[in-house]
């Protein structure tokens, strides 16, 4: 069923689920991406989902990027109804009511930016009137990146009325006992992103994007914002500059921070020919071309809970240099799928060094054998095991 406003038609299943978050047509980052892919795994076992995404997620003034919408086409199989004002608290009572008749048997929300707690908090209450769902959330986030002094206020009003946590990170899963002892969670880590192709030949990824085929490709991919590190990674490259001239840097995604600051550090550290800036939002259909281009994928993060770029390396086989932080190094085991840095120029430019060194082959197979343990089956089960248990 495509992308629809109609209203929600009950149906007969196993279970009926709605996950409520960000989806088709909102670009999500990464987000929306998920939430299709686990109602495509719910599906497949046998139940009956809906999703229920933003009519406003945020306020223009709140986005930093160029636009919030996608222009990929609405994926097919998928009920999904753009219904939720995140401003708008007569729309909050609507939407709570109007999930709250439908009587599902599990509602999952996603929880990833305080500003969203008011808006789902208030529409969860409404939907616990029923007596009958279980609330399992996702939480990506429960103290965010680049925190605020209210912060945690929101985050309390919106943990009250969820029954149950997931998390994809053991950070997160500590942040969150502060918020909600006692109530059962779980960690389960991030699935694969297997919904973006298959894995294509390293020199058709680079005659896609016009890279030459003799360099060695680092690659730097999302959304950039001051905890990802981007600077962090110039100051790196500065250092490789002399000792390993034919590797460069791939630098695929939009601005969330101002261009300014890193087209003046890149002007300063005279680091431009070592540079492949491709600085726009990347569409689902191209995302394979970047990783399949790369060597190795470098996550430069000052701080982080879970990355979504992650997955990605794991589905097309990119062994990754990533920093200590977070929730980074129990996705990446130190030696076998990549190698693990400090959060300086200094550590990442030497693991970059030694990646090289060691060669692609000595990664390999243990990336191989290591994505098996990120299936989607194991995320729907972890769910159904905290919400029913």
């Amino acid at each position: 069923m495509p992308t629809t406003d109609a209203p929600f038609q009950s149906q007969q299943g196993s279970k009926k689920i709605i996950i409520i978050g960000s989806a088709h047509p909102l670009r999500g980052g990464g987000i929306a991406t998920f939430n299709e892919r686990l109602a495509n795994e719910f599906l497949s076992a046998g139940n009956k989902v809906s999703i229920f995404s933003f009519s406003l997620q945020y306020p223009g003034f709140l986005f930093p990027g160029s636009t919030q919408f996608t222009t990929d086409p609405a994926p097919a199989g998928l009920d999904i109804h753009t219904r939720i004002n995140s401003i708008n608290p007569f729309n909050w009572l609507s939407v709570g009511d109007e999930i709250k008749k439908l009587q599902p048997d599990l509602v999952v929300v996603r929880y990833w930016l305080p500003f969203m707690a008011p808006c789902l908090g208030s529409i969860l209450r409404i939907i616990k009137k029923n007596n009958h769902t279980r609330i399992v959330c996702i939480a990506d986030n429960i103290i965010p990146h680049e925190p605020k002094p209210w912060d945690s206020l929101l985050t309390q009003y919106f943990v009250k009325p969820v029954d149950a946590f997931i998390t994809m990170s053991e950070k997160v899963l500590n942040d969150l006992k502060k918020f909600a002892p006692g109530k059962p969670s779980k960690f389960i880590a991030h699935p694969l992103y297997d919904n973006f192709g298959e894995k294509i030949s390293r020199n058709a990824a680079r005659e896609h994007l016009q890279i030459n085929k003799n360099d060695s490709i680092l690659l730097f991919f999302g959304f950039i914002r001051k905890y990802k590190g981007l600077d962090i990674l110039l100051d790196a490259m500065k250092i490789l500059q002399t000792s390993m001239p034919s590797v460069k840097l791939l630098v695929a995604g939009e601005f969330y921070d101002s261009p300014k600051l890193y087209e003046d550090q890149i002007a300063k550290l005279d680091i431009k020919d070592q540079l492949i800036l491709h600085t726009h939002f990347i569409a689902d259909n191209e995302v394979k071309y970047y990783l399949c281009a790369a060597d190795v994928v470098v996550q430069p993060y000052r701080t982080a809970t879970q990355s979504g770029v992650t997955p990605l390396a794991y589905h097309f086989e990119i062994p990754m240099v990533v920093t200590n932080v977070g929730g980074l190094p129990e996705m990446v085991p130190d030696n076998k799928v990549g190698l693990v840095a400090e959060p300086n120029a200094t550590s990442i430019a030497q693991k970059i060094t030694t990646f090289f060194e060691k060669g692609e082959q000595h990664f390999l197979p243990h990336l191989i054998e290591e994505k098996k343990k990120y299936s989607w089956n194991k995320m729907v089960n972890a769910i159904e095991e905290v919400a029913f248990k």
